[in-house]
C-alpha cells in the first residue's frame, strides 16, 4: 500500500477542490474502508467520457480498498436537478428513469469492478419518507441559504420563477449522504453547493461530515465548451472504437494533457515522463496515440484499440499527416457552416469554387473520411481535422 501522502496525491489529481483541505488526510489516517459516494441522475441513456471523470475517481478509491457507492438518483430525477439552470427543469417520468438507470448500470462496469461496487437508488429511503419527514428535513435549511446558490440567486434577481420543489433537490441529495453514512462525496464543480448541504445535514443528524471532492467539467473536443451531446463535442463511451479513437486524435495537443490528467489511469509520474518526452522532441501525435489506445481499450479491449490505431494511420496514408497541424477557429452561420465556406475560411482553398472542385475530385477529407456531399453542413461546436489534397491540413473548431 502506498503512503497516505501518495494516496492523497493520486486521489486529488484532476480535482478542483477538496473540502476541507486536511479532511481527506484525516479520513485516510483512520485506517478503515471509507464509504465513497457519487450520485448520478438518470437524465440520459448514454454516458460520454466527460461523465467518466467522476467514475474514474471512484475507481481510484476502489483500487485503494474503499467502499464505492454508485448512487442512481431515481427519486431526485423526478424533481429535476436545477444546478446551472436558468429555468425550471422538467422532471423525468418513472419509465424514463427506469430505462436510463438500466443503461447506466451496464456502462459503469466498463470502469468499476462490479463485484466491489454498491449500486443504490435513493428512492429506497426517500420513497419511504412521509410528508411529515420531508417537512422535518426542510426545517433543517433556510431560504436564505438556498438563495446563496448562484443559479437560484440569478433567477430570483432576474424575476425568473423558482418552484418550491427545486429547493428540495439539494436537501434530498444531502440526505442521501446521511442515509449512506458517506465519508466522501464526489461531484462536479456545479454540484458544490449540494455536496456542502450533505456535510451540514450529516452534522445535524450527529454524523461526522463527509469530505467534499469536486471535479471540473471536462472540456469537449473544441477545448472550450464543456463536453455535451447537445453541443456535439462529445466522445460517447458506446462510440465504435474507430470513431472514439478518431475523436481523441482530433483534440488539440494542449487539451491532450488535460485528458491525460483526468481520464488516464497512468500514474502522475508516467504522465510527467511522457510530457517531458514530447518537450524533448517526441511527436505529440505519438503521445496522443497512447491516450487514444488506453481509452478505447478501457471500453473495448487491446485488440480493438490496436485496430482503431491502425485504421486511423491507414486513413491518413501511413504518416502522411504532418507532425503539426494548424488550428483554426471559425464562426458558424445560424449554428452551422457549409463545407465549402469552412474550407475557405480555414485557408485550405482560395475560393468556394475551388472547394467544390476538390470535393468532386475526392480530395477533401474530414478526420480521414472522404467528403462527397458538396452541400455538407458542419454543426457548430464541432472540432475535426480537415484535409485538402495530400499536404493541406487544419484542425478546425466551429463556434
Amino acid at each position: 500500500m502506498s503512503s497516505i501522502k501518495e494516496q492523497i496525491a493520486e486521489l486529488s489529481r484532476g480535482t478542483d477542490e477538496v473540502l476541507p483541505e486536511d479532511g481527506l488526510e484525516a479520513k485516510l489516517k483512520e485506517g478503515r474502508s471509507l464509504v465513497v459516494k457519487a450520485g448520478f441522475d438518470p437524465t440520459a441513456p448514454d454516458l460520454h467520457i466527460g461523465h467518466t471523470v467522476l467514475i474514474n475517481k471512484m475507481r481510484q478509491f476502489q483500487l485503494m480498498g474503499h467502499d464505492v457507492v454508485f448512487l442512481i438518483g431515481d427519486f431526485t430525477g423526478m424533481i429535476g436537478d436545477p444546478s446551472g439552470k436558468n429555468a425550471t427543469r422538467p422532471p423525468l417520468s418513472p419509465d424514463e428513469i427506469k430505462a436510463n438507470a438500466a443503461t447506466y448500470e451496464a456502462q459503469i462496469f466498463k470502469i468499476l469492478d462490479a463485484d466491489k461496487t454498491r449500486v443504490e437508488f435513493n428512492s429506497t429511503w426517500m420513497g419511504d419518507m412521509d410528508a411529515a419527514g420531508l417537512i422535518k428535513l426542510a426545517a433543517r435549511h433556510t431560504v436564505a441559504r438556498m438563495l446563496e446558490r448562484d443559479d437560484f440567486s440569478k433567477r430570483y434577481k432576474g424575476g425568473q420563477s423558482i418552484s418550491i420543489h427545486e429547493f428540495l433537490y439539494p436537501l434530498v441529495q444531502g440526505y442521501d449522504s446521511v442515509a449512506l453514512k458517506a465519508d466522501v462525496e464526489l461531484g462536479g464543480t456545479d454540484q458544490k453547493f449540494n455536496l456542502l448541504v450533505g456535510r451540514q445535514l450529516q452534522q445535524d443528524f450527529g454524523q461526522a461530515p463527509q469530505i467534499v471532492m469536486t471535479t471540473p467539467l471536462l472540456e469537449g473536443l473544441d477545448g472550450v465548451q464543456k463536453m455535451s451531446k447537445s453541443l456535439d463535442n462529445y466522445i460517447g463511451i458506446t462510440d465504435a472504437p474507430g470513431e472514439m479513437f478518431g475523436k481523441l486524435m482530433s483534440i488539440s495537443d494542449d487539451l491532450m494533457w488535460r485528458y491525460f490528467e483526468v481520464l488516464s489511469f497512468r500514474s502522475l509520474e508516467e504522465i510527467a515522463k511522457l510530457k517531458k518526452a514530447v518537450g524533448d522532441g517526441m511527436n505529440p501525435r505519438d503521445a496522443k496515440f497512447e491516450l487514444g489506445m488506453e481509452i478505447v481499450a478501457r471500453f473495448y479491449d487491446d485488440t480493438a484499440a490496436e485496430g482503431a490505431r491502425d485504421e486511423f494511420i491507414a486513413r491518413f496514408q501511413k504518416g502522411a499527416m504532418p507532425d503539426e497541424i494548424p488550428e483554426k477557429a471559425l464562426d458558424s452561420q445560424d449554428g452551422r457552416l457549409g463545407i465549402a465556406h469552412l474550407l475557405k475560411g480555414a485557408g485550405l482553398v482560395s475560393s468556394t469554387s475551388e472547394a467544390f472542385r476538390m470535393i468532386k475530385q475526392g480530395a477533401v477529407k474530414i478526420d480521414g473520411e472522404k467528403v462527397e456531399d458538396r452541400g455538407l453542413l458542419i454543426e457548430a461546436g464541432s472540432t475535426h481535422i480537415y484535409q485538402v489534397g495530400k499536404r493541406k491540413f487544419a484542425r478546425v473548431t466551429l463556434a
